[in-house]
Parts: structure tokens; sequence; C-alpha cells
């Protein structure tokens, strides 16, 4: 098969009506369709980009990358988030190499030494005084537009970008609760993955797998149980039921953290799975969140950032051991990871065609349809909304 075009059978399958089948092998093995993606998924919309945490101070910052564009994110002399393209407006030298650390007052070129404050204006140009229509001011470093919600920092490179609030669309109000803001990173691990980043979303957003790829996860937490929202062009997501006695997804099923405190009686039997689009992984758990970021390196790779988060007064605790949580989601992600590899061998096959999803795969037809580009999502009603939950029983095997 040439996995750049799309054969008349594969046509045929993704325009029958009421059926849903995953996509042709280009979207996910085309470099040239990678490429536009990439315009379309993460230049002009709201990328997750870390937590406000990181930079606690003026100067601090760091550098995330994406292609070829490379963003400073720090904390100004105002006490405000600004972002900036890691080019020098000289000649365009790499101002920052390293991806994290703290200026001194101001963001100094390593080339010719041209020299801009936190709010990305030139203050000094050596040798440029005696220019006629040289003027400082006409040379600001390009700037990002920078965002924050309950604790996490977006970007947009878009030209003129829309709000923050609207590609949000109800998250804020959904997880206000779990007071994401007041949170402290424990951990954090680096995944680097040879798949292609939509198959990470597709993995993360479907149970099907659990039994036989996560053992343990499936010992916590049915994979039948749980209901998920209907996909939006925002995001996609549901929650999980933890079986009987399981008080959080660890080890041990056991938490050390204690729940988090705004978060209700029911939801401290849940587990929220959210891929915020386009590319945060939000799980909230009753007593911790963990978060993946996903940075694609390639059309076959994606860098993944995993952190964990707790409370403070969970910090605080003489038995506090977070071990029992990450030791339980790096297994779960590895195991993930291994599967998603796969994955992206097989669509480079030559024999890889689109296969029917099941009815409980709506979350993945539904992403693909935004891939696509059709616009609002209609999940076609041989592939409706997943609704087992009934607390206090596990769906049968």
């Amino acid at each position: 098969m040439k996995v750049g075009t799309m054969n008349r059978e594969e046509s045929a399958l993704l325009r029958r009506t009421g059926e849903a089948f995953s996509l042709p092998a280009f979207y996910y093995v085309d470099e040239r369709h990678y490429a536009r993606e990439l315009e379309r998924f993460f230049f002009e919309r709201w990328i997750h980009a870390g937590r406000v945490e990181e930079l606690p101070e003026v100067g601090r910052y760091v550098v995330r990358s994406i292609a070829d564009e490379s963003i400073i994110i720090t904390r100004s002399s105002d006490g405000q988030l600004r972002a900036f393209h890691n080019v020098c407006r000289h000649r365009g030298t790499r101002l920052c190499e390293a991806v994290e650390g703290r200026f001194p007052g101001v963001i100094r070129c390593p080339y010719h030494a041209w020299t801009f404050d936190l709010t990305g204006r030139l203050v000094a140009a050596p040798q440029m005084d005696g220019l006629a229509h040289f003027r400082k001011e006409d040379y600001p470093l390009g700037e990002v537009a920078v965002g924050h919600w309950d604790g996490h920092i977006f970007l947009n490179l878009a030209q003129n970008p829309a709000p923050l609030r609207d590609q949000l669309a109800d998250l804020p109000e959904k997880f206000a609760a779990w007071g994401m803001q007041d949170l402290r990173l424990v951990r954090r691990i680096r995944y680097d993955v040879a798949a292609n980043w939509k198959l990470i979303i597709h993995n993360y957003s479907e149970c099907l797998h659990c039994p036989g790829v996560h053992p343990d996860l499936q010992r916590l937490s049915h994979y039948l149980s749980g209901e998920n929202e209907p996909a939006n062009q925002f995001y996609l997501g549901g929650r999980m039921i933890l079986r009987e006695g399981v008080e959080t997804l660890s080890v041990d099923g056991r938490s050390v953290c204690g729940g988090l405190p705004g978060v209700s009686p029911q939801d401290r039997h849940r587990v929220y799975y959210y891929a915020v689009l386009p590319n945060l992984l939000l799980s909230l758990h009753p007593d911790y969140m963990m978060t993946h970021t996903l940075w694609p390196r390639g059309v076959g790779r994606t860098e993944i950032v995993c952190e964990w988060h707790v409370h403070p007064l969970a910090l605080g605790r003489s038995d506090f051991d977070p071990e029992p949580f990450i030791a339980f989601w790096d297994l779960t992600n590895r195991q993930d990871w291994h599967v998603c590899e796969q994955m992206q061998l097989g669509l480079r096959s030559r024999a890889y065609r689109p296969g029917p999803y099941s009815p409980r795969e709506e979350l993945l037809h539904g992403f693909d349809a935004i891939i696509v580009g059709d616009g609002e999502v209609e999940v076609p009603s041989s592939v409706g909304s997943s609704s087992n939950e009934k607390p206090g029983a596990d769906p049968p095997l």
C-alpha cells in the first residue's frame, strides 16, 4: 500500500453511513500530512506547556520547543508570565540553550550581546548607535501569547489567538474542586515514544486494552466502569470507577496522600481521564493529579512529559511516600507506550487497512472526525455513549 494516499477501499469505508472505522495509514506516517497537522493543532491552538509553579520568581525561565520553534517562558519584573520566540532580533541566534534557568534581570544574546529586558524590550545593541534610522523600540523580542488555567501554562503561536477560555470550554468549572493551582510537583519522568502523537491520545481514550495490557490497573478499576462524555473539538474524556475497597490507583490501591480537600464524596471513588486537545492528558485522582504533556518530535515520535502533583498538606505528612502511585503509573505508561509503538509499526505495513471501531471506542472515532476536519463531531448510532457506572458494583468480566 502506498501510505501517502487513500485507496478506493479506504475511501468507501470512511463514507459508509452509520459505521465507524479507523483512519488510513497516512494520517500517522506521512510527513507532509504531519507538517500540516502541526500547523493546525500546535501552531493555531493553545498548547499545554507546563505549570505556573515552575516560574515562582522574577527571571526564572523554561524553554519549550515544537518543530523548529523554540519558546522562552519567563516571569517578568511586573510579576506576569511572558513568552517570547527564542530568537535574537539581530541575526536570529538562539538566545537560550539551557531548557531552564534564571535570567539576571535581562536576556542577553550570546553572539553579539544584544540585550532585552524581561518584557522583551531591546535595551542594548552594541555598535548600533551610529545608524541614523536605528531605534531600539523597533526590535523587541517576538512575543508569544501565554495564558494559564488553574496552575497550568498554555502557549499559542497564532498571530491573533482566541482567548484561552474559549478553548477550555466548561473544563474550568468541571474540575474546580481539585484546586489544581495549589498542587505541587513530586516527580517528573520523560518518555521518548516511537509513535505518532495521535496514537497516544487514542490509547489514552479507551480501556478495552486494559485487561490484557494492564492487569494491575484492571485489578483496581474495571475496564468497563464509568462513562464518557461525547467528544468535542476541545477535549475528549470521561471517568472510571475504583473497585470497592480501593482508595486510589497505586501499587496496592491505598492512598498515602489523603483525599484532596475539595473533592466530593462521590469523586473519591472515581478517576477522571481527559485529553485536553491537542497535548494535555489530565488524570485527576481522589488524592493526586497526573499529567502527560505530548510534544511531537516527528511523524512517528513523541516526547511525553509525565508529572505527578499532590496537595501541600500531603507533603507534610510523616507517612507520605509517592513511590506506590508513581511506580504504578510508570509501569502502566511503559505498557501503553509499547503497544503504541507496535501500532505505529503496523501502520507502516502495506497490509494495513482501516478496521471497525467498537461501540466502546466512540472517543477515538470522535477524535478522528476532528483530525479529518469534519467540523462538529457527530457520533454514529452504532458508536454510542458508554455508560456502565454502577457505584459499589463492578461490571461482569
